[in-house]
């Protein structure tokens, strides 16, 4: 990933490898990436009992209009596809927590609806999750260096977003 030496490798282009501080960087974000989720999962697994995209899957329908979402909608919010929110969501209804029926509007589709019992643990899971997010990430920065990383990261998910180059 960094600059080969260049005697090596003269007729590639410069900008096909990173610089040392670009890799430096680089390796930091991928770290981040893949440890920051790890060490959220563990925390709601151990206090809660629930995965990382369970608790997100609530506290995504407690904050929907009658605590009810189309899967579709759903599995946007929550980064998953169809297939992966439909096996979750059945967890989630042996447990009690949702249930599934049918879009009244258009039969084809199908919503989500969180339920009491999903509440009441989403409630209790929240004081813990909150404390763990503060501590890892929240209480880590300034609140200048939290909104510019917000802003950094939702330019970055719209590069993802949107059609390739």
């Amino acid at each position: 990933m960094t600059t080969p030496d260049m005697s090596q490798q003269a007729d590639e282009p410069a900008d096909l490898w990173l610089t040392p501080t670009e890799l430096a960087s680089w390796m930091s974000v991928v770290r981040l990436i893949t440890r920051l989720p790890w060490a959220i999962d563990a925390q709601l697994q151990r206090d809660a009992e629930l995965s990382m995209v369970e608790y997100m899957t609530l506290a995504v329908l407690a904050e929907a209009p009658e605590r009810t979402l189309r899967m579709s909608a759903l599995a946007e919010h929550t980064s998953s596809s169809l297939s992966r929110l439909s096996h979750l969501v059945k967890r989630l209804e042996i447990r009690g927590y949702v249930r599934r029926e049918p879009d009244p509007d258009d039969g084809r589709f199908t919503h989500a609806v969180l339920l009491p019992d999903g509440m009441r643990k989403l409630e209790s899971a929240a004081p813990g999750h909150v404390a763990h997010i503060r501590h890892l990430v929240v209480g880590n920065l300034s609140g200048e260096r939290l909104r510019r990383l917000g802003q950094d990261a939702e330019r970055i998910l719209q590069r993802i977003d949107s059609p390739a180059r």
